[in-house]
């Protein structure tokens, strides 16, 4: 297993050797654990919990007897001071869900805030843009509108971020063929991006739960533009209607519980 160095990107003060452990206390071997939630998203607050995810490896015999397996783990705690979870999903529920049109396991997948890794997940990784196809779209489509609602409801900044993060991640990927998370990035990279993210993102920076204080017609009417440009980039986009990875991603399901 390895020790993770400090990873780049939180913002929440995190020793590493805190991470590491909570990587070690796993029962089963774990393929990858990595940063997810508002630090890949980059506007995390100084206290910001810490999201891990990944994937584990169960044991033959858990997945050939007659109990069900658990296939998705919860941890949660404290550690350091700082409010942490870990997700895992077994390695073949965490396949399907590529398949099935899931960006946000993709999303965990290809993060650049590693925390533990291993052959099998570069091998992952590898397949990952087999699996992208144009009908990503509905998965950003879908989550920006509930986040658009509980802007609405809420008025707190970090819902609006996340719209925003949701839409311009699918703009992005539609136009790219890249999954694209981080949104001062996309902010640079998105030519529709709105001008007032720079702002909204260091007030995020500087309260978790802040309000946002805009205003909420121009925010629906900005909101509404950016499901507009998606809906056109989907219809233009080169990404296929499905995957293409399926028979590799079996093999190396198979392969990866063979040998782990």
């Amino acid at each position: 297993m390895t020790t993770p160095a400090p990873v780049p990107g939180l913002a929440t003060p995190m020793d590493p050797a805190g991470l590491s452990a909570v990587v070690a206390e796993q029962p089963d071997p774990l393929l990858f654990a990595t940063v997810s939630g508002a630090h890949l998203y980059g506007f995390p607050s100084r206290d910001s919990d810490i999201d891990l995810r990944g994937a584990h490896l169960l044991p033959v015999a858990a997945l050939l007897g007659l109990r069900e397996p658990d296939e998705t783990r919860t941890r949660m705690g404290i550690r350091d001071g700082v409010e942490m979870d870990l997700v895992t999903h077994d390695l073949r529920k965490f396949v399907r869900l590529m398949l099935r049109r899931n960006g946000y396991v993709l999303e965990q997948l290809l993060s650049p805030l590693v925390v533990h890794t291993s052959r099998a997940h570069e091998e992952l990784r590898a397949l990952a843009p087999g699996v992208l196809t144009s009908h990503h779209a509905h998965h950003y489509r879908g989550f920006a509108r509930t986040q658009g609602r509980l802007h609405e409801k809420t008025g707190e900044l970090k819902p609006l971020l996340y719209t925003y993060r949701a839409l311009l991640t699918g703009i992005h990927l539609m136009r790219t063929g890249e999954i694209q998370a981080h949104l001062p990035t996309l902010a640079a990279e998105v030519p529709e991006a709105p001008a007032r993210l720079p702002g909204l993102i260091a007030a995020k920076a500087a309260a978790e739960h802040a309000a946002a204080r805009t205003d909420p017609a121009a925010v629906r009417e900005e909101t509404e533009r950016l499901h507009l440009v998606l809906d056109a980039a989907q219809d233009a986009s080169a990404l296929p209607d499905e995957p293409s990875a399926f028979a590799a991603l079996d093999d190396f399901v198979v392969r990866a519980r063979a040998q782990p």
